[in-house]
């Protein structure tokens, strides 16, 4: 059974959030045994965009912590640290079929559903603030 985007990306936040305390254990391990677990169906954005957030890891922190106006990764709850890079992935490598603002409406929601409710503003302005960013360098 098909499994809708946006139950596919509370799946991916989920995992990329359980990544946060697993360090001991492989980022395969976690996702074979977490979709198990959970009984997520086999779905190619969930692994492409689990695989690809941990894979690119790197440049998408840069891109946060460019945005969070002092704000380092590594100071950001894990919840909220989830959202953002699963969006900024998406914003960077999902642009052909994700519009950035649905990325960004989508990683508002997971915050309205999994984070506090003053981490939605901040959310959503790192986010603007990455997007246009993006947008900015495809268009010079």
């Amino acid at each position: 059974m098909a499994i809708n985007r946006y139950a596919a990306r509370e799946a991916v936040f989920e995992l990329l959030f359980e990544t946060e305390f697993r360090s001991d254990e492989t980022k395969e391990d976690i996702f074979a045994i977490s979709t198990s677990n959970r009984e997520v169906a086999p779905d190619p954005y969930i692994h492409n965009t689990y695989f690809g957030v941990l894979e690119h890891l790197e440049e998408i922190d840069a891109r946060i912590n460019k945005h969070s106006n002092g704000w380092k990764t590594a100071r950001i709850s894990r919840v909220s640290r989830s959202i953002l890079r699963l969006c900024v992935y998406e914003m960077l490598y999902c642009r052909e079929e994700i519009p950035e603002s649905v990325s960004i409406n989508e990683a508002v929601e997971l915050c309205k559903k999994f984070d506090e409710e003053k981490a939605r503003p901040f959310v959503n302005g790192v986010l603007n603030s990455v997007k246009n960013e993006i947008v900015g360098e495809s268009n010079g």
